[in-house]
């Protein structure tokens, strides 16, 4: 909306972007191509293991580097007290920040840094960045070193474009998004980074295609769920009341009552891929009896009748849902199972709650990175919303800005995959998409 010349905070191009911008826009792209390979080659050897933390501060020196000299101002912040942080394995945060000739709006461009285990089955160096066939390798490639050095890219290119921007464009790399986000966003949103007196919109490069813009995600409730029993000698066990065979109980409740109900409530979310378009869960571990043994250990188990089972639940929520319900659904279905086992006695401990999350399609960044998809590679945008959380839970519920979505390059169904890799040209193409966005909604 335009209101006397000026565009109204938040809402629509500040000015139409020429055709001259816009090739202006590509030609500092094409040119920083190679640049943008080595960046998330750079990146992407840099370790950040989650968990346990490693080398956080050695990536935010590094991009500490790289965007103090492009002219950003930049704050490393620890989450000191926040979940996981530690003297041995500090939580770092990196947040950048380039201010233009006049006060406007704020762009912001959250990556978390850190990338999962590496796993079997590769066959490259993970932390290497190799190059070939026009793809970038390694942990992280695609989840989400590739988004964050295409953020980087985009801001400079668009900088170079139009050194006279107004407003101000940020640059986050953040902690612990694979575990949570709590030393990261979390503690971030919790400080004041992401009020929407201070930040406008909101970018996540997470890898949800190229053509995709990922308006939220599901919620999700784990917890614990534990069956209780008597210890006993495993070869009078019926001294004793095995949990493990109450836990069983449980597990067979599931699968006739629990799996065939969730199977059949569906949402209109957007969710890909279609099948998490149900109410969802895992059994994400189970362990029932004496404590495993000390590595090394190569005698027989204890003969014990074992008096403790437990699992853990990863529950997805709808946003048709009520998390309350879900929660209380759990706690009916033991209640049946306890009507029927003597003796059956158990205890359900929450461990992790979001609730779902959507941002609507006429926000003002949504319809920006939409025009920006169009024009680069000429066709509209699908509109998606992720299985699993990711960061926009923090923004979202603590920093309380909706203007908030995830777009960025990759392919999602590579994330914590062998051999996972992020394409050059998605990459490049994505960089683009973002700086014709802050053209519009930054550029005089």
């Amino acid at each position: 909306m335009v209101i006397a010349g000026r565009r109204e905070r938040g809402y629509g191009p500040h000015m139409t972007n020429s055709d001259a911008l816009e090739t202006r826009l590509a030609a500092e792209i094409t040119a920083r191509r190679d640049d943008l390979v080595a960046l998330t080659q750079a990146l992407i050897r840099i370790p950040t293991l989650n968990p346990p933390g490693r080398n956080y501060r050695e990536i935010c020196d590094f991009l500490s580097d790289r965007l103090s000299g492009a002219g950003f101002s930049v704050e490393l912040v620890r989450a000191e007290g926040a979940r996981a942080d530690s003297d041995r394995h500090p939580r770092w945060n990196m947040v950048a920040r380039r201010d233009g000739a006049r006060p406007g709006d704020c762009v912001h461009f959250n990556s978390h840094h850190d990338v999962v285990e590496v796993g079997h089955g590769w066959t490259v160096d993970p932390f290497g960045g190799v190059v070939r066939d026009g793809r970038v390798y390694g942990r992280g490639a695609c989840d989400m070193k590739g988004g964050l050095a295409a953020s980087i890219v985009a801001a400079e290119a668009f900088i170079a474009a139009c050194p006279d921007f107004t407003g101000a464009i940020e640059i986050s790399a953040t902690a612990d998004e694979e575990s949570g986000g709590y030393g990261g966003v979390a503690y971030l949103a919790e400080k004041g980074w992401f009020a929407p007196e201070r930040v406008q919109h909101v970018i996540i490069p997470e890898p949800l295609n190229k053509d995709r813009i990922c308006l939220g995600h599901r919620g999700v409730w784990w917890a614990e769920i534990e069956t209780k029993g008597r210890i006993a000698h495993g070869s009078m066990p019926f001294l004793g009341d095995c949990a493990v065979r109450h836990m069983g109980a449980v597990l067979a409740e599931m699968e006739e009552v629990l799996f065939p109900l969730l199977a059949g409530r569906h949402t209109d979310m957007p969710v890909v891929p279609e099948g998490a378009r149900q109410s969802t869960l895992n059994i994400n571990a189970i362990h029932g009896g004496e404590p495993e043994q000390e590595a090394g250990y190569t005698g027989l188990p204890a003969p014990c009748v074992p008096d403790r089972c437990r699992i853990t639940i990863d529950r997805r929520v709808l946003i048709e849902e009520d998390p309350e319900e879900v929660k209380a659904e759990i706690a009916a279905m033991m209640e049946r199972v306890k009507a029927r086992r003597p003796g059956f006695d158990y205890e359900i401990r929450e461990l992790f709650e979001v609730r779902p999350t959507m941002t609507d399609r006429e926000a003002p960044v949504v319809q920006t990175v939409a025009r920006a998809i169009e024009k680069v590679l000429a066709r509209a945008p699908q509109y998606v919303v992720s299985p699993g959380t990711y960061d926009q839970k923090h923004i979202d519920r603590i920093g309380r800005l909706k203007n908030c979505i995830a777009y960025g390059p990759g392919i999602l169904d590579l994330a914590h995959q062998p051999d996972e890799w992020v394409g050059i040209d998605d990459m490049t193409d994505s960089a683009r998409v973002m700086a014709l966005t802050l053209a519009e909604l930054l550029a005089v």
